[in-house]
């Protein structure tokens, strides 16, 4: 582990990019436990510093994808979300993903308890305040609840534990690291389609070349709110789809598309809120401040899908699965069997997170 320090740890003109094989060394010892806890902070800040080559972090993808648990479901979506959570938005993937899988297309969420260098709010805290313990589900009854309802909710340091022995090391260090990427592209349903959400246009080049190395067949890249894979409803944001080599971005206008929100009220991003808003859009509540926000994002990812020719078809549909009740039908659903297979579980070491 030293020889790999002192190679990304020469200073900024001197650090060097490893290549693959020399980086997965490194990621197999982190990940094993071998490397001691200031040998793996060193490497993580050095890299941090240098900033990770799509070799680099494409090692210790493929490290973590061989010790994680996966269940294949064919024709889905993973939307990879950031693990660190939302501090100045709503969690409108979530909502969405409900959207997707009342029209028939299996989607995919992951995640964990927040993390550095946010500690926003995630997807499963947002679960834990609604009493709902996906985490204290057996893999099992997740992919049940999977295959039945066609969402898929990974609580990602159970099905990953590599996460979960690093929690403490990531949240002593505190900065962003190359994990807060790795993390989202582990494809535990070996999902063909994948939409991610990168902070800067900088990023997204890599990220083309990541997606492209990890086997997705169509990617959706998307500058969203928060670094997620959700766009803004009241302003401008690019995205770029990738299809093997090829790559075509584009700059989306909501006002195009008949979105006139203006500037929405800045909120307090508490767990409580994500949850009110999360139900308000479910049932279907047209003054719901972030409804529009849902059918913005679901129309687009149903067109990404192939689902329908256009993201005006796409957001019809949406805009239908909501008044219809179909989406809160299906989070109602998938609630009920996760509450029935978490209240079977003697596993209660996952407490509700502490954190807003």
């Amino acid at each position: 582990m030293f020889n790999l320090i002192k190679e990304v740890g020469r200073g900024k003109k001197g650090a060097k990019n490893l290549s693959y094989e020399q980086a997965r060394t490194g990621a197999e010892q982190i990940i094993s436990g071998r490397a001691t806890p200031a040998q793996i902070g060193a490497f993580l800040v050095a890299e941090r510093i240098k900033m990770e080559s799509a070799d680099e972090i494409l090692s210790f993808v493929d490290a973590l994808r061989e010790r994680i648990i996966r269940h294949p479901i064919p024709n889905s979506l993973d939307c990879a979300g950031p693990y660190d959570g939302r501090r100045k938005s709503f969690l409108a993937t979530l909502p969405v993903a409900f959207v997707l899988a009342a029209d028939g297309l299996p989607v995919t969420l992951h995640g964990c308890r927040t993390l550095p260098p946010k500690f926003g709010s995630t997807a499963l805290d947002l679960f834990h305040s609604l009493k709902l313990y996906p985490d204290r589900c057996s893999p099992e009854a997740l992919q049940t609840a999977a295959d039945q309802t066609r969402f898929l909710f990974v609580p990602a340091e159970r099905w990953c534990p590599p996460l979960a022995d690093l929690r403490h090391l990531r949240e002593e260090i505190g900065i962003r690291t190359l994990f807060n990427t790795a993390e989202k592209l582990l494809r535990y349903s070996d999902a063909p389609l994948q939409t991610v959400g990168v902070f800067h246009q900088t990023a997204v080049e890599k990220m083309q070349v990541l997606l492209t190395r990890i086997g997705v067949r169509r990617g959706l890249i998307v500058q969203g709110v928060d670094g997620s894979e959700d766009l803004p409803v009241n302003r401008r944001a690019r995205i770029t789809v990738v299809q093997g080599d090829n790559s075509q971005s584009m700059v989306l206008d909501p006002a195009d598309y008949g979105f006139n929100d203006g500037e929405l009220p800045v909120l307090e991003w508490t767990i409580e809120k994500q949850a009110t808003h999360l139900l308000e859009v479910l049932e279907g509540q047209k003054s719901s401040t972030h409804r529009n926000m849902v059918i913005w994002n679901s129309g687009i990812r149903l067109w990404f899908a192939e689902r329908v020719g256009t993201i005006e078809e796409g957001m019809e549909r949406a805009t239908q699965l909501l008044d219809d009740g179909l989406a809160l039908e299906r989070f109602q659903r998938w609630s009920k069997q996760i509450e029935a297979a978490a209240s079977q579980s003697v596993d209660t070491s996952s407490p509700p997170p502490e954190r807003a």
